[in-house]
């Protein structure tokens, strides 16, 4: 087996595909407000790094953060899935929904970058919005 970039050895196509399969039930789940489902698929050391919540680290935490309403709730809309290794990249745009959160524009694109653990699991998520950058070129 070789190894990827950080020396991790490169897992088999069958875990990345589980990996993937993980990541489209993970947005299954958070549309549905299944948090004990959605934390089903993350591994113990998860780290949920995004622009519009605190840092989660371990699933405990960041499965209480979706919970508790601290990561805002939307509707997601997957575009396209990649994947390569430990690695799965989701892009796409949320919709709002009803509740606290539901006062922001009527879309938002997003990309989703994950490292999966050696089991396939959700290790790392990290999320992009996109956002005009206010240059003048």
């Amino acid at each position: 087996m070789s190894n990827d970039p950080s020396g991790r050895p490169v897992p088999s196509p069958i875990v990345t595909a589980a990996g993937v399969d993980h990541v489209r039930l993970a947005y299954d789940y958070l549309d549905s407000g299944d948090v004990d489902g959605y934390g089903s698929l993350l591994d113990d050391d998860i780290a949920l790094d995004r622009p519009d919540a605190p840092p989660g680290r371990g699933r405990d935490q960041v499965v209480r953060m979706h919970a508790d309403g601290l990561v805002p709730r939307a509707r997601h809309h997957i575009d396209r899935i990649v994947a390569d290794g430990h690695s799965v990249v989701a892009t796409g745009h949320l919709s709002p929904v009803s509740g606290r959160h539901a006062h922001g524009p009527e879309r938002i694109d997003f990309v989703d970058v994950f490292t999966l653990s050696a089991e396939g699991m959700l290790l790392v998520c990290r999320r992009y919005y996109f956002a005009s950058p206010g240059l003048n070129f």
